[in-house]
């Protein structure tokens, strides 16, 4: 596990979705023999989050076919999951790539993907992403800078990276109906590519302390709910590894106070799909899988579909009973995806069934990793 020995504390930047905005309120009291209304009770609400979007040259190359040879229009790609993504109260997406410029774009191994990227996981109704991965410093610091950029100019907030070393230390908060969501994002490391030497702080890695220093001072400012993103585990194995699962026992372990500190963990970069658990009671998705991707080749060489399968997560979450307490996850889902290679879309395996066994199949094999810790136990079940 990569180290670093500096603790440092989160700066929360608090960002209100435009819904969010306060209504006037009439404050006269009630007329004579009327009732006083009943105090509103307070709402919970429904978080998403979906795995990494890894633009391939195949997926560059769909791009710009669907916006007709004229720039690029990844929006097609994710029609399919676009209501369960917007009908969500805050909606998280993985940003493995950077972006390039100018027409300066390339798959693997060294990705640069177009910027309209953003463009289309705005328009799905994405609040923010995730941007640590291996792949983070494909183009150094310009590469950083384009991305998060890229993600300003539509809207969307942006956890794991960072142009100075305050945006890089921050969470981000995101409004979750009424709750103040915090946003913190981790990866294992940049495949050997050094962090810039007068940017040392560009990309989080993953370290136990740092994560839970972030995580109680984000809690500290006013956080309701900390979710913490980490592009972690061994490609192309569906069981987490050691590493998972160490990692995930220490931070669902930690409390202050009596409360948890980390309330979900998100994983990413295995390629392909992995179980759902709960750890400590807290829900931790080891590995979501590739939402977009490209035909994928495992580590044999030998073309795995298993590349192309993913799922979304939706967790629902209550306030807490008491002042000061834990918001809880009353209803844990998950919804099985794919992307189709050949038409260039991802899709809802469970609105998709009528294509016949095979989808089926695919949709079946996916919940069995899912399940394979025996989340179903403890309430998890499939959504739609």
């Amino acid at each position: 596990m990569l180290t670093r020995s500096r603790q440092v504390a989160v700066v929360l930047t608090v960002v209100l979705s435009a819904g969010a905005a306060c209504r006037a309120h009439d404050h006269r009291p009630p007329e004579s023999g009327r009732p006083a209304p009943a105090a509103t009770v307070a709402r919970g609400f429904t978080l998403v989050a979906s795995g990494d979007v890894l633009p391939h040259t195949s997926i560059i190359e769909r791009a710009r076919f669907d916006a007709g040879g004229a720039g690029h229009d990844f929006r097609p790609m994710l029609s399919g999951i676009r209501s369960v993504v917007e009908s969500a109260d805050v909606a998280l997406c993985h940003m493995e790539t950077v972006y390039g410029a100018d027409g300066d774009y390339t798959g693997y191994p060294v990705f640069k993907s177009p910027p309209e990227v953003a463009d289309a996981l705005a328009a799905t109704g994405y609040d923010g992403c995730s941007t640590a991965s291996d792949h983070t410093l494909d183009d150094g610091a310009d590469g950083i800078r384009r991305t998060l950029d890229a993600l300003d100019q539509v809207g969307l907030r942006h956890a794991g990276s960072g142009r100075t070393e305050q945006e890089a230390r921050a969470a981000a908060v995101l409004r979750a109906g009424p709750a103040r969501l915090a946003h913190l994002a981790y990866t294992y490391g940049t495949n050997d590519i050094p962090l810039p030497p007068e940017q040392p702080w560009a990309v989080g890695l993953i370290d136990e302390a740092r994560i839970l220093a972030d995580a109680r001072a984000a809690r500290a400012a006013g956080a309701d709910v900390v979710v913490v993103s980490l592009h972690w585990g061994t490609e192309w194995q569906e069981a987490p590894d050691e590493q998972q699962i160490t990692l995930a026992r220490s931070l669902t372990a930690a409390r202050t106070g009596g409360r948890p500190d980390i309330d979900l963990i998100l994983g990413t970069h295995a390629h392909v799909p992995q179980a759902y658990e709960k750890v400590n009671g807290t829900w931790v998705v080891y590995g979501m899988g590739d939402q977009i991707a490209g035909g994928m080749t495992g580590r044999d060489g030998v073309r795995d579909p298993r590349g192309n399968q993913s799922t979304l997560g939706r967790f629902t979450f209550a306030p807490p009973a008491r002042p000061g307490g834990r918001w809880e996850v009353t209803r844990a889902e998950f919804v099985p995806q794919f992307f189709d290679v050949d038409a260039g879309r991802v899709v809802n395996l469970n609105r998709a069934l009528a294509r016949g066994a095979e989808v089926q199949a695919v949709r079946d094999r996916i919940r069995e990793v899912v399940l394979s810790r025996g989340a179903d136990q403890d309430g998890l079940v499939m959504g739609e």
